[in-house]
């Protein structure tokens, strides 16, 4: 009898983890392929091979990227070489890429980057934070900015147990910043496990040295982060439910939602147009083609703007749309007067004027 029950339990439990692995590919657009969306005025960064996964840029028009994530099931052309912090003046006619050099005693063979973001201090000095993952763990890694030198100098490292799986961050002030946790379980095999059964486990905490707290919870996986431009809304983007969730920022630094945006593909990083206020979004047409990656049949890049995300009715549209023949994988835009650059997990970075 024992054996029976036993034996029933396995089938249920093997029926229940094959639908939700059908509801999985469907949440995944396992069967999308992207039609083509590209501006004339475009070409390919030369200089980055290894991924461009997060960007953001100086109102002066330098641009950060953070490249060579090694990420747990994605992958990667340069297994062995740690990751880079590359810059890109775009107020260059013909704009060039140098990695930064990196002083302080910082360890930079463990270095690999994720999320990114600017804050520039009253005195207008310019610090990075980036999301490093040492042996696959968490920190948030902070650099003073010298460009005179254009270097970057190691400054602190943060640590806390609520900054898990971190993703992404977007800084308000010294050591006060928004991060994002995408899986619930640090184990590889766990968090594939939590993305077949869509949990909704990951959050959005509030980091400071005086305060850590969690502020937004129930994401299937939490993914970009960004801030309006007047600050007092927060975006984030939920990759496999394919939705943005509009937050509003109280002066305690609590969330509350006020509305989530349904996109139909699944969203990694956001960034905001300063002179527009538009959100771009970097894109996965098809995660499935991200996971099992085949060169023959690569994952597509797609680039949505959304305007006037406030209203009843906001705008969206395509910016950039490739099936994977100049483009892979594409996880984040920036805009800066009119130029875009479209970086992406683990494949090249391409540069346009709109």
């Amino acid at each position: 009898m024992g054996k029976l029950v036993a034996l029933v339990l396995l089938g249920v439990s093997l029926s229940l983890v094959g639908e939700r692995f059908l509801e999985f590919r469907e949440r995944s657009n396992a069967s999308r392929e992207v039609e083509s969306v590209e501006p004339e005025n475009c070409h390919l960064i030369e200089e980055i091979e290894n991924g461009s996964e997060d960007i953001d840029i100086l109102p002066s028009g330098l641009a950060f990227i953070s490249s060579g994530l090694k990420y747990p099931g994605l992958p990667n052309f340069a297994p062995n070489e740690p990751g880079k912090i590359f810059l890109i003046d775009l107020n260059e006619q013909k704009p060039r890429v140098q990695a930064l050099e990196i002083s302080g005693g910082f360890d930079k063979e463990l270095f690999n980057p994720h999320g990114i973001s600017i804050f520039i201090d009253k005195d207008h000095t310019v610090y990075l934070y980036i999301v490093n993952h040492p042996h696959m763990k968490s920190t948030v890694e902070i650099f003073k900015f010298e460009e005179q030198h254009r270097s970057l100098v190691y400054l602190k490292t943060t640590k806390h147990e609520l900054l898990k799986s971190v993703n992404d961050i977007v800084v308000f002030g010294p050591e006060q910043f928004y991060a994002t946790r995408d899986c619930y379980f640090t184990n590889s095999f766990l968090s594939l496990f939590e993305m077949i059964l869509d949990l909704h486990w990951t959050y959005v905490l509030f980091y400071s040295p005086r305060e850590v707290k969690v502020v937004a919870t129930g994401f299937s996986s939490a993914n970009g982060i960004t801030v309006s431009a007047d600050q007092k809304y927060v975006y984030v983007a939920d990759v496999t439910a394919k939705n943005i969730h509009v937050m509003e920022k109280h002066d305690n630094w609590d969330l509350t939602q006020l509305k989530v945006i349904h996109l139909g593909t699944l969203l990694d990083n956001l960034s905001v147009d300063p002179a527009t206020g538009d959100i771009l979004a970097g894109c996965h047409p098809n995660l499935m083609k991200l996971l099992l990656y085949n060169p023959d049949d690569p994952p597509g890049s797609e680039v949505l703007r959304i305007q006037n995300i406030m209203s009843e009715k906001p705008r969206v549209s395509t910016v950039y749309a490739n099936n994977g023949s100049v483009l892979q994988g594409t996880s984040v835009a920036s805009m800066h007067h009119g130029k875009i650059l479209i970086g992406t997990v683990f494949h090249k970075t391409l540069y346009c004027e709109l």
